[in-house]
């Protein structure tokens, strides 16, 4: 399955929620409970537990800009581990290094993110990283180029005084350290993940 490159304001609309995929909320919450397509709102029906189930399936993969089959990889890996499936899943995804450029502050949305270590603006210890789906480990390092640092919107976020980072990382300057993982309460997606479990163990 390919990945998605259209208008990104059409999925969020498609759920009804802001993900986090745009910059300007206003904007996007002023046309977020119109449906996409001519038609707009055709009625209300009551969901099926199925239609509920893959709706937060959704909500997930777009959040985090994976296809269906990465998803399902990580679900595969959640399954393997002792703690809550849906946990270890969610804890998975915010591993992702484009998820970690994200969450250092270090782009305005995952999308960004993913394009800058796509396009080798980050190193990993030290060394070019340019692959999104890294998963990241407890004590690496992770450090903007200085040439990426004149990019005027990550120059705008580096200057920034007013963006907390979670306390799972640790951020100085241009670079950020994984202090420890990442716990459930510390992962502000809105998505049930008990559902996204129920429709994979279907």
């Amino acid at each position: 399955m390919a990945r998605y490159t259209g208008p990104k304001q059409r999925l969020q609309r498609s759920l009804g929620e802001d993900m986090g995929l745009k910059t300007n909320a206003v904007k996007v919450q002023r046309r977020l409970t119109v449906p996409p397509g001519q038609h707009g709102h055709k009625g209300h029906k009551k969901m099926s537990d199925y239609g509920t189930q893959l709706k937060e399936k959704q909500k997930l993969r777009i959040t985090y800009g994976v296809v269906e089959k990465q998803l399902r990889k990580y679900y595969d890996i959640a399954t393997k581990t002792p703690a809550s499936t849906g946990t270890a899943l969610l804890k998975l995804l915010e591993r992702r290094l484009d998820n970690v450029v994200y969450r250092l502050g270090f782009a305005p949305t995952r999308a960004s993110a993913r394009q800058l270590v796509a396009h080798n603006h980050i190193l990993l210890n030290g060394k070019k990283a340019n692959v999104p789906s890294i998963i990241v480990k407890m004590g690496d390092v992770i450090t903007l180029k200085e040439k990426t640092t004149k990019i005027p919107v990550v120059a705008s976020l580096l200057a920034d005084k007013t963006k907390n980072v979670p306390a799972w990382v640790e951020r100085q300057a241009t670079s950020g350290k994984i202090v420890r993982f990442p716990e459930r309460d510390e992962i502000d997606t809105t998505v049930n993940e008990q559902f996204v479990v129920e429709y994979y163990s279907r």
